[in-house]
C-alpha cells in the first residue's frame, strides 16, 4: 500500500530523515464542561457588570462580586458542592429603576435573663449576647452591630429614626431576589439551645417589596459561544426565564445544530408544592431544572447554586450516573412539618417538572430525581422523554465523541460513493467507511456504560450519501442510551410454617 503522507512530497530529494506528524487517531480529549453563574453584583464588586468571567477561587469571586452579594452567595453555594470544576461568572448589576427589599425586626422588654438571640438572616445564624436587663432599644443596637459584623449577610440593617426598639433591614441587592432573603430566630430550636433571652419579644416583618430585576439581553449576548454546561440563574422572573429559555433553544440558540453548545439551567423556587409545579408546567422546556423549597432560612439562589454544583460534579465524571442519593452541602432543609411527604414529591412535583429531594437524618438535604421542567408534547399530552437531566448530558456526550472523531479523521478527506474502487492509501472515505468507524465508536461507548446494544444500534444505523448534496453524508444515529436504576420494587412473599 501506499502510506498516505499529507505534506512529505515523493520527490524529496534533501534529509536522511522526514517525519510528519498525524493526530486523526489520537485525539481523546473532552471538552471543558465550565459552570456559568448568573446573579447580582454589587456596587463595591470590582467584576465589571454583563461580561462573563472566570472565577479564580471563593475568596476572589466574594470580594469582586461584593460581600452580600446574590452572586457572592452562589459562588459559595457552588464551590460547597464542586470544588474542583471550571467556574464562571455573569455578573449583572441592579437595574437603575430597582427597589430594594425591606423588612423589620422589633422588640420588647428588657430581659429578664442573660441570653442569646439567635437570629437567622438568609441561613446565616447571627449571635446576639444580651444581659440582663436590656431594653428593647438596647437589643435593637446590639442587633445592628452584630448584623454589621456578620461577613457576607444579603441585608443592611440600621436603628429605625422614629421607633428606636425597630430595626430596619434593606437588601443589598435591589430587584425580587431580596423578597427571598428569610428572616427567623431560633431555627435550630431549643435542643439546640436557641431559644429567646426570658423577657425579649420579636415581631419580624417579612423581606418584601424588592422590584424590577436586571435585563440580560446584554450579559446574555456577551456570553457569544463560549460552552457553559452547567448555569445557575439566580433570576425567577418571566422575563428572565424566558431569555434563557432563548439561550438555551433547540431552533435557535445554544442547542441549535447550527450552535452545538449545548447547556442546562437550573434555578430555585420557593413555594407551597402547588405554586413550584405551576411554575415549572408553565416552563415546559427541557433545558431547565427547577429546585422547589419550602420554609428554609436559606435563599433561592443558593438551592439553585447548591444543587448545580453537585450535579455537575457527578454529570462531569459520569453523565449516565443517576443523579440521586447526592448529599448537598450548606443549605438549612426545612423543619420536619414543612417537609413534603413522599406522595406530594411524587404525584405534585415530579409529574409537575420539579426536581425532588428528600433530607437525612443528620438533617442533610439529600437529591431525589433531578428532573426537568418538560412535561408536555406541542400537542400538550404527557411526554416523559426530556424528563430525566441524565438523558441530555448522555446525548451531549455521545454527539460530541463522535463530532470528535469527525473532525479528527474527516476533516480533510475526499468523499465517494460506496462501491468505489479505491487504493487503500488514497485519502477517500465512503459511506460504509464512515458507518465502520461509528459501529466501532458506539462500542467503545457501550464499553463505558454510555449506551447499549450495540446489536440493534449497528443493524438500524443509516449513513448515505445526500441524494442532492455530492459532498454531504447523512446519518440516522440510532443510540439507545443507558438507563438509570431509580425503583427497586419487590414483592414481599412470605411463609409461615
Amino acid at each position: 500500500m501506499t502510506i498516505p503522507f499529507k505534506t512529505i512530497p515523493s520527490n524529496l530529494r534533501v534529509h536522511l530523515f522526514a517525519a510528519e506528524l498525524d493526530n486523526s487517531r489520537a485525539n481523546t480529549a473532552a471538552i471543558a464542561q465550565r459552570a456559568l453563574l448568573i446573579g447580582q453584583k454589587t456596587a463595591a464588586g470590582t467584576y465589571t457588570a454583563n461580561v462573563p468571567v472566570v472565577c479564580q477561587s471563593a475568596i476572589d469571586g466574594r470580594a469582586a462580586a461584593g460581600a452580600g452579594s446574590v452572586l457572592a452567595g452562589m459562588i459559595d453555594a457552588y464551590r460547597d458542592n464542586d470544588p474542583a470544576g471550571e467556574m464562571w461568572v455573569l455578573p449583572l448589576a441592579d437595574d437603575g429603576a430597582a427597589v430594594a427589599a425591606t423588612g423589620s425586626i422589633t422588640f420588647t422588654g428588657p430581659t429578664t435573663a442573660t441570653g442569646t438571640l439567635s437570629l437567622y438572616i438568609a441561613g446565616r445564624l447571627v449571635s446576639v449576647i444580651l444581659a440582663s436587663g436590656t431594653t428593647a432599644a438596647q437589643a435593637a443596637t446590639a442587633t445592628v452591630a452584630a448584623i454589621a459584623a456578620t461577613v457576607g449577610l444579603p441585608v443592611t440593617a440600621a436603628v429605625n429614626g422614629g421607633v428606636p426598639s425597630k430595626v430596619d433591614l434593606t437588601a443589598r441587592n435591589g430587584g425580587e431576589c431580596g423578597n427571598d432573603i428569610d428572616i427567623r430566630t431560633n431555627f435550630k430550636g431549643s435542643a439546640s439551645n436557641e431559644v429567646l433571652p426570658a423577657g425579649l419579644g420579636v415581631t419580624i416583618v417579612a423581606m418584601a417589596s424588592g422590584a424590577t430585576n436586571p435585563v440580560l439581553t446584554t450579559a446574555l449576548a456577551n456570553l457569544v459561544d463560549m460552552p457553559f454546561d452547567f448555569i445557575v440563574c439566580s433570576l425567577t422572573d418571566t422575563t428572565s426565564l424566558a431569555a434563557i429559555t432563548n439561550l438555551l433553544s433547540d431552533q435557535t440558540g445554544r442547542w441549535s445544530y447550527l450552535n452545538q453548545i449545548y447547556g442546562h439551567c437550573w434555578f430555585g423556587f420557593r413555594g407551597s408544592a402547588g405554586a413550584c409545579a405551576s411554575k415549572a408546567t408553565a416552563l415546559n422546556n427541557q433545558h431547565l431544572t427547577e429546585v422547589p423549597f419550602f420554609d428554609s432560612p436559606t435563599p433561592a439562589w443558593k438551592w439553585a447554586a447548591a444543587f448545580a454544583g453537585i450535579n455537575a460534579a457527578s454529570l462531569r465524571a459520569d453523565p449516565a450516573v443517576p443523579l440521586q442519593s447526592l448529599t448537598v452541602a450548606g443549605l438549612l432543609a426545612p423543619p420536619l412539618q414543612s417537609r413534603w411527604s413522599i406522595t406530594i414529591r411524587n404525584n405534585t412535583l415530579l409529574f409537575g417538572g420539579c426536581a425532588t429531594w428528600t433530607v437525612d437524618v443528620n438533617g442533610n438535604v439529600v437529591t431525589e430525581n433531578i428532573v426537568t421542567t418538560y412535561v408536555t408534547n406541542a400537542q400538550g399530552q404527557p411526554d416523559d422523554s426530556y424528563l430525566e437531566v441524565e438523558t441530555l448530558f448522555t446525548s451531549v456526550y455521545v454527539l460530541r465523541r463522535l463530532s470528535s472523531m469527525v473532525t479528527a479523521k474527516y476533516s480533510r478527506i475526499k468523499l465517494a460513493a460506496d462501491g468505489t474502487r479505491l487504493d487503500p492509501s488514497a485519502n477517500v472515505v465512503t459511506p460504509a467507511v464512515i458507518r465502520a468507524d461509528i459501529i466501532a465508536l458506539y462500542r467503545e461507548l457501550e464499553a463505558q456504560g454510555i449506551v447499549q446494544n450495540s446489536a440493534a444500534f449497528a443493524r438500524d444505523l443509516v449513513v448515505e450519501k445526500d441524494a442532492g448534496n455530492p459532498n454531504r453524508v447523512n446519518v440516522l444515529l440510532p443510540a439507545t442510551l443507558i438507563n438509570q436504576l431509580r425503583v427497586f420494587a419487590v414483592l414481599f412473599q412470605f411463609r409461615l410454617q
